[in-house]
C-alpha cells in the first residue's frame, strides 16, 4: 500500500507536539543538499555501510546478477540489480540493508497505534514525510482518511510540487502542511532542485486562499538562498499571501546527507556547488529582512 523507508518515533521538529513521522520513498525534486537522498527513488534500493562490513563476501558470492565486488573501499555494486535481496539476507552484519517497506495499512497502523497516549497527551499526531508524500496521492490520501477516522491529527510535509487536485485533496485531509520553499529564481532552482519552481509557488499561492493551516521552512544554505535577494523576494512574496499563520522557519544548512550518498554508491553535490551552513550574523539578517515583512521566524524546527 505505501512504501516506506523510516518511521521515526517522538518526532518533536514534525508538527506540534510529540509524533510519528512516517517516511515515504519517491520524490520529484533532487535537492543537492538533501539529507534523505535515499527517498528520491520510488523504489525498493538495497544501502551499504562501510563500517559495518568485514569484507566476508557472502553477498558476493550469492548475488545471481554478479553485480557485487570488494573492492580496497569495501563493496561496489555494478549496475544490473534485480532486487532479489539475497545479499541483505545473507549479509551477517547488516552492512547491506533493503531501504524500503511494502506495508499494509493493517500493519502500519498497528505500528502507529504503539504511541496515541504519548501523542494524545502532547497534542501530537502523525506526519508524512518524505520523499514527497504527494508523489503518491492515492496511497497519502488513503493513509489521510484513516488516520483521520482513528482521530490523529495530521501533517503533511511536503514540496507542493504536484497537481493542483491533489493539493486539494490533500489539503482537506488533514491539519497542518509544512510546506517547503527553496528558492524564488526558477533557474536557480533548477539547478539545486533539477526542477523549476512555478508549480509550487502556485501551489502556495492557492494554499493560502482554502484556508489551511501551513507554515513555510526554507533550509538556509550559504551560496544557494541566503543571500540578500533572494531573502527579500521570499519575504515580498509569502506577504502577498492570504495566510493566517505567517509563520517561517529557517533550517540552518547541514551535510547529513554525505555520509547517505556514500552508502548510495553516489555523490553527494557532484557539480561540487559553494555550500555551507549560514553565521549567525547570515541568520539574524535573513530573520529581521523576513520579519520586516509582518512575518513570523523561528529559527531552527
Amino acid at each position: 500500500m505505501a512504501l516506506i523507508f523510516d518511521i521515526k518515533r517522538y518526532a518533536i521538529n514534525d508538527g506540534p507536539g510529540i509524533r510519528t513521522t512516517l517516511f515515504m520513498k519517491g520524490c520529484p525534486l533532487h535537492c543537492v543538499w538533501c539529507h534523505n537522498p535515499e527517498s528520491w527513488s520510488p523504489r525498493q534500493q538495497v544501502l551499504y555501510k562501510k563500517s559495518k562490513c568485514i569484507g566476508c563476501q557472502s553477498c558476493v558470492e550469492v548475488c545471481p546478477q554478479q553485480v557485487l565486488r570488494l573492492t580496497p573501499n569495501g563493496i561496489v555494486m555494478g549496475s544490473g540489480c534485480t532486487l532479489c535481496t539475497l545479499c541483505t539476507e545473507e549479509c551477517p552484519t547488516t552492512a547491506l540493508e533493503l531501504c524500503g517497506r511494502e506495508w499494509t495499512m493493517e500493519d502500519l497502523m498497528a505500528e502507529v497505534e504503539k504511541e496515541r497516549d504519548i501523542m494524545t497527551d502532547s497534542g501530537g499526531g502523525v506526519t508524512l514525510c518524505g520523499g514527497e508524500p504527494l508523489m503518491h496521492p492515492e496511497a497519502t490520501l488513503a493513509l489521510l482518511e484513516e488516520l483521520g477516522r482513528r482521530g490523529f491529527h495530521r501533517t503533511v510535509d511536503t514540496t507542493l510540487y504536484a497537481a493542483e487536485e491533489v493539493v486539494h485533496q490533500v489539503a482537506d485531509n488533514c491539519e497542518l502542511l509544512l510546506v517547503d520553499l527553496k528558492l524564488m529564481d526558477s533557474e536557480k532552482h533548477r539547478r539545486f532542485t533539477g526542477v523549476p519552481n512555478e508549480l509550487i509557488l502556485d501551489n502556495i499561492r492557492l494554499l493560502a486562499t482554502l484556508d489551511k493551516d501551513f507554515f513555510v521552512r526554507i533550509p538556509l544554505i550559504e551560496g544557494v538562498n541566503a543571500d540578500d535577494e533572494n531573502i527579500e523576494a521570499t519575504a515580498r512574496f509569502l506577504d502577498t499571501l492570504p495566510w493566517k499563520r505567517r509563520t517561517v522557519n529557517l533550517l540552518p544548512y547541514h551535510d547529513v546527507g554525505k555520509d547517505k550518498h556514500r552508502r548510495m554508491w553516489s555523490t553527494y553535490n557532484p557539480q561540487n556547488f559553494p555550500m555551507s551552513a549560514p553565521s549567525e550574523e547570515t541568520q539574524q539578517r535573513c530573520q529581521s529582512q523576513l520579519e520586516s515583512h509582518g512575518l513570523h521566524v523561528v529559527i531552527g524546527g
